[in-house]
């Protein structure tokens, strides 16, 4: 089958949140939406069931990766699991966790056995996988393992929330903010824009990307009046980044670099911690940012917002964001594997 036609894998995420029913629904936007063909990894039972729970409409085959592009149109096309699922929406159950990871491992083994063009994962939560002995700290850590596992090489992932109008990028993530000035180093910052610039290259087809590196401190520091990473830690790291020829420039007032004139001066922008990155992507576009994860040897996209507990089941869960995310992963697989 060509690569252009592979359809995208979709994981169901955790059955108790809203990731069965957005799939659903993204499914039946298929048309008006313009989503991609993708498949749906998931217990067409419960599927079925939430469907019903729902009063949604929605015919569902069970096949296999090689037959979901034919019936995508007609129908949503579920690639069963072999573990069942418990039908808790709102109440998640660590006797999920099999059905979750395997989900994960069969959409990275499709993607990298030629059965799908890329990744996309309908959000988990942590705390029930952790009840049944999940040792990673996420979704995105366990991909970057099953990567290393396929191709021998160790895959550092990076985290991009990808809108209309910014991709921004975190260089620590999910850590207290008090922990963020110690884990902030020269090597953090500069392996992370090395792979945001590259995958800028390789996966958005920007020729030369143009890379605006955030400040730490009010003001960048303002002289050091106000703090001294932006010189220790994060002018070191664009000095070395510019000697390799990356157009990376900065560090800047975070309070002053996401205004309209601001981002169209920059490709992407390089934030020091978590909420730095994820305020003004949110606040941009909150139904239409993705979270992309770079670094990775196949294109993963996700919805920028997580499991929804306290709305699963209640029919009220917005597509919006997972549509995205299946458009991204398709237009970003389409220009990787266009011929150099």
């Amino acid at each position: 089958m060509a690569f252009h036609s592979l359809p995208l894998a979709l994981t169901s995420g955790d059955p108790s949140g809203i990731g069965p029913e957005i799939a659903v629904a993204a499914w039946r936007q298929r048309a008006k939406a313009g989503v991609p063909p993708f498949y749906l990894l998931a217990d067409p039972k419960l599927i079925a069931a939430r469907a019903r729970a729902l009063d949604v409409d929605v015919a569902i085959v069970e096949t296999d990766a090689a037959g979901a592009a034919n019936v995508f149109a007609d129908a949503l096309p579920v690639v069963p699991l072999a573990a069942a699922a418990i039908d808790t929406p709102g109440q998640p159950d660590k006797a999920n966790a099999a059905g979750i990871i395997e989900a994960i491992d069969r959409a990275v083994t499709d993607t990298f056995e030629g059965r799908a063009a890329a990744v996309v994962t309908c959000p988990i939560a942590k705390k029930p996988l952790y009840d049944a002995g999940f040792r990673f700290p996420g979704h995105t850590e366990y991909l970057a393992h099953l990567a290393t596992e396929r191709n021998g090489i160790d895959t550092t992932p990076v985290m991009m929330l990808a809108g209309p109008e910014l991709r921004a990028v975190p260089v620590t993530i999910h850590i207290a903010l008090a922990e963020v000035p110690k884990a902030l180093t020269t090597s953090a910052i500069v392996a992370t824009v090395r792979i945001t610039a590259r995958d800028l290259r390789a996966r958005f087809g920007i020729a030369r990307p143009r890379i605006a590196v955030s400040g730490l401190n009010p003001h960048a520091g303002e002289g050091g009046a106000m703090g001294h990473e932006e010189e220790r830690v994060i002018r070191p790291a664009i000095e070395a980044l510019k000697a390799e020829g990356i157009d990376a420039f900065g560090p800047l007032p975070a309070d002053t670099m996401f205004h309209a004139r601001a981002r169209a001066g920059y490709d992407a922008a390089i934030c020091m911690y978590h909420d730095q990155a994820l305020i003004p992507a949110k606040a941009l576009a909150f139904d239409e940012t993705v979270n992309v994860t770079l670094g990775l040897p196949f294109v993963r996209t996700s919805p920028d917002h997580g499991t929804a507990f306290d709305i699963s089941g209640k029919g009220i869960a917005r597509p919006d964001s997972l549509i995205a995310a299946l458009k991204l992963a398709r237009l970003l697989a389409d220009i990787e594997a266009k011929p150099a």
